[in-house]
């Protein structure tokens, strides 16, 4: 099974208030008031007005991400981290191997990261997503990680949580139909 993101996370008023102006914004609901925001090649396009850059080699410590983190790019999630902490996280799983990695904004700078991830042999908190994820002010609950907790895991790609976002749907959405069907049987 594969699992591909790549994604702004921040606070969904937030979000809501920096992208209401963007034709190709599509926020995805998670818990705790966060909100999700898809990254794809037309938003990124609408954000710097270039056509987005991806890295031809595989990501690492040195360059984490695929998607090439562009001055432009760089200079709007700075901008929005103005209002609050924000995230940019990248996943990239299949059959069992892959990648993780994040970095968060606040104040108008970079503040943590780029974390880079690809053995996850330390602990689940120190996996580059739940870290940026505590930094952006995640509580633990009753899920394994804040991965978890927040309601990443409800979808699988980076398109699904645009379509998950176009319904209106929020991360518990799936939670609910386990509910119900449990309660039917």
């Amino acid at each position: 099974m594969s699992y591909q993101l790549s994604a702004i996370v921040a606070d969904a008023d937030l979000l809501r208030e920096e992208t209401r102006e963007l034709d190709h914004a599509v926020l995805g609901g998670l818990r705790q008031g966060f909100a999700l925001l898809p990254v794809t090649w037309q938003l990124v396009q609408e954000l710097t007005g270039t056509p987005p850059d991806y890295a031809t080699d595989e990501p690492g410590p040195e360059h984490p991400f695929t998607l090439i983190l562009s001055a432009e790019l760089t200079e709007a999630l700075a901008g929005w981290s103005q209002r609050g902490p924000l995230a940019y996280v990248e996943a990239d799983f299949a059959g069992g191997t892959g990648h993780q990695a994040a970095a968060v904004w606040l104040g108008g700078a970079l503040a943590w990261g780029p974390r880079f991830d690809a053995a996850f042999d330390g602990p689940r908190p120190d996996w580059p997503i739940n870290g940026a994820l505590v930094e952006l002010g995640a509580e633990p609950g009753r899920w394994i990680d804040p991965f978890a907790e927040l309601g990443l895991h409800v979808e699988r790609s980076t398109e699904g949580w645009l379509n998950h976002g176009r319904r209106g749907l929020s991360a518990d959405y799936w939670d609910e139909l386990a509910e119900e069907w449990e309660a039917r049987q």
